[in-house]
């Protein structure tokens, strides 16, 4: 990468945490995006050096803009917007629709993240096979992960505002969830 790089953003999508990076040459017009260090985008001698770059992250391919605006002079301010939303409101509204749990198995870090939407279930960037059933209190999501038993169990709150409480049993064993 050369001198020109501009942005560095992090982002939670269900197939894992992906590193965006931006460079923009202002004298030379190029543009070129990184996703986890692989050049994704790049345009040469571009002679509008403001608009916008759309291009797909993670393995869902989710539409991702980098927006790039003049703010005085020769300076520039450059956003990144997830599913046509802000990075800020995207990931506030992630955490109400996913449930992420980070662990450790037999010496390998496992992030397993769950779709309340869906249900579908995700561990370090593999959909996971799952057997759901309903049971006396609510629903269990079980999968296997590295020879151990997993479930991930549904529950009413009994509240209306807290809604469906969600918790990760690894061989019987409650996982803390962790917010992103």
């Amino acid at each position: 990468m050369s001198g020109d790089l501009v942005g560095v953003w992090e982002v939670a999508l269900s197939d894992g945490v992906h590193r965006i990076e931006f460079e923009h040459g202002t004298t030379t017009g190029k543009r070129v995006i990184y996703i986890d260090g692989k050049e994704i985008v790049r345009r040469d001698w571009m002679f509008k050096l403001v608009g916008k770059e759309t291009f797909n992250v993670g393995s869902a391919a989710t539409k991702a803009t980098i927006t790039i605006d003049a703010v005085s002079g020769f300076a520039y301010e450059y956003t990144l917007e997830i599913n046509g939303k802000s990075l800020k409101t995207y990931m506030e509204n992630r955490s109400k629709v996913t449930g992420t749990w980070l662990l450790n198995l037999d010496g390998i870090d496992c992030r397993v993240v769950l779709e309340k939407d869906t249900m579908d279930i995700w561990c370090n960037g593999q959909k996971m096979e799952t057997a759901g059933e309903f049971v006396e209190d609510g629903t269990e999501t079980h999968f296997t992960l590295i020879d151990h038993d997993c479930c991930i169990k549904a529950v009413s709150s009994g509240k209306r505002r807290d809604g469906i409480i969600h918790t990760l049993l690894v061989d019987g064993t409650e996982i803390a969830e962790t917010s992103e």
